[in-house]
């Protein structure tokens, strides 16, 4: 009788890059005989892909693996792996915390998860290994996406900023950019499959070039993916102001199928803090970028991140970010609390924030922003857009009847379903005629339905039968995922 193929379960915190990781990661698992868990049972392996920026992230985590420990005393032959940022930053803390754990793996090093897990069952002992510089170009492994119609697309790995606040240079490294040609390849393979929109990803995605000797190789690199023949939709995230130029703007407006959206974190609208941030740019700086895009491309729908309660924040220099807000006017803004991260020099400067301060600055900073998104979201009304229909986006789709999707800007719209049905990856025109803060609403019917290669990539996925991975058995004893969510921005840079 055939060997049951053991399951896997990958569990994602963070940012964007985390998510695309876990893409490589399961396709990994998959390529040498893994199979993803389906259903409320416990896999055979989990894996948990963590982030060291986000608030609490080690409480989430061990949290999480102290719930896992009465599943791995039961079954022996469960493996629990635990890679990103944060065990890049702990490494054996992990192991001496929660000894049950397996291996332990940093964000070098990703593609040697399979040969640690078998190390691991072989040996009966935890094996911890982080590499201090990138071994393989994280794109250059398998990967198991999680949708049909839409990909990201890495170009370059590591970040040669020193914010202040964050800690994700010192676990990444370096910047690393891949070729562009390396790129537009895998962009070519993407279209091939069905997908009809990428987005480029980079934990400072406009700095690219920088590590190749070219300024403009990101400009030049958005106008290429205009030439992909069937490549609909293009974005990328998140770029950094001291490194947006005017050519990237032009690329922009000019290239067909790149959005008219762009997220570009603030973080604070205070020179002052910013400086002690040590974000290169100021105020001035960051309205002149936001008023040279509007210029180009009116329609354009632009968010941020913004860190409320960095050490030494008055009251002005709060004034200062809510001055930006009202200027800028965001589609919406991604707003953490600022919040210690040990091993950055934040943490450890004087004159921390008293933390009802941050919450009541925190709260009137929500309520100007969500004021202002719902002003920008009613100009919307009474508008025809074509909606990228996706899955998994509205959480009340089946009480409602409707569907959701994506406009090119990156609104969130919900409409009614059509009488003849639609998927996952098809286009649909659709009139807005109501706006909340966080999503337009297409209450009448559909306008037009067009069936697309994404659409047909997403049905024959549906349809086809689990097929056996390639790759041989690990021959592990036995046992132990989730789709990994983003969380666009976050309490750091634009990517983590």
């Amino acid at each position: 009788m055939e060997e049951s193929l053991r399951t896997y379960k990958v569990v994602t915190y963070g940012c964007q890059m985390n998510v695309h990781d876990s893409e490589r990661l399961s396709g990994l698992l998959e390529q040498a005989g893994y199979a993803k868990a389906v259903g409320d049972g416990d896999p055979d392996l989990v894996v948990f892909n963590t982030c060291a920026v986000r608030e609490n992230a080690d409480n989430k985590l061990y949290g999480n693996l102290g719930r896992l420990a009465p599943a791995k005393q039961a079954n022996r032959g469960m493996q629990i792996a635990v890679g990103g940022c944060l065990a890049q930053k702990d490494r054996e803390t992990i192991v001496r915390k929660a000894p049950w754990v397996d291996v332990v793996f940093g964000t070098h090093n990703i593609g040697h998860l399979p040969a640690l897990l078998e190390r691991a069952a072989v040996e009966r002992e935890a094996q911890v290994e982080i590499l201090e510089s990138l071994e393989t170009f994280p794109s250059t492994l398998p990967a198991r996406r999680e949708s049909a119609y839409a990909a990201w697309v890495a170009i370059s790995v590591g970040c040669n900023n020193t914010c202040t606040f964050c800690i994700v240079p010192a676990l990444r490294g370096k910047e690393e950019d891949r070729r562009p040609g390396d790129i537009l390849a895998e962009v070519e393979a993407l279209v091939a499959e069905g997908v009809v929109e990428v987005t480029l990803l980079g934990q400072n995605v406009n700095a690219y070039g920088s590590d190749l000797g070219d300024r403009e190789a990101f400009g030049k690199l958005l106008r290429a993916c205009g030439q992909v023949e069937g490549l609909e939709r293009v974005r990328f995230t998140s770029p950094h102001p001291r490194d947006f130029t005017d050519d990237v703007i032009a690329a922009m407006a000019e290239t067909p199928n790149a959005m008219h959206q762009l997220h570009m974190p603030l973080q604070s609208g205070s020179d002052r803090i910013l400086k002690a941030m040590r974000r290169s740019y100021r105020q001035e700086r960051f309205l002149g970028i936001i008023e040279k895009v509007r210029a180009a491309m009116p329609d354009a729908a632009i968010s941020t991140d913004i860190i409320v309660g960095f050490p030494g924040e008055s009251d002005e220099d709060f004034e200062q970010t809510l001055h930006v807000v009202r200027e800028a006017r965001f589609a919406n803004a991604f707003t953490f609390q600022y919040s210690k991260r040990p091993g950055t020099p934040a943490a450890e400067m004087d004159d921390q924030i008293p933390k009802a301060v941050v919450q009541e600055r925190y709260e009137r900073l929500v309520a100007l922003q969500e004021e202002i998104s719902w002003e920008e979201n009613k100009k919307q009304v009474g508008r025809r857009l074509e909606v990228l229909v996706a899955e998994g986006e509205g959480k009340k789709d089946d009480r409602t009847d409707r569907l959701s999707g994506r406009a090119p800007d990156n609104r969130l719209v919900h409409f009614t379903r059509p009488e003849g049905g639609v998927r996952p990856g098809d286009m649909v025109t659709v009139e807005i005629s109501y706006a909340a803060p966080h999503h337009l609403l297409a209450e009448g019917p559909v306008l037009g339905v067009r069936r697309t290669r994404a659409g047909d990539a997403w049905e024959k996925r549906r349809a086809a039968p689990a097929a056996k991975p390639a790759g041989v058995m690990l021959g592990l004893p036995g046992i132990g995922v989730p789709a990994p969510a983003a969380v666009p921005g976050g309490d750091g840079c634009g990517t983590c």
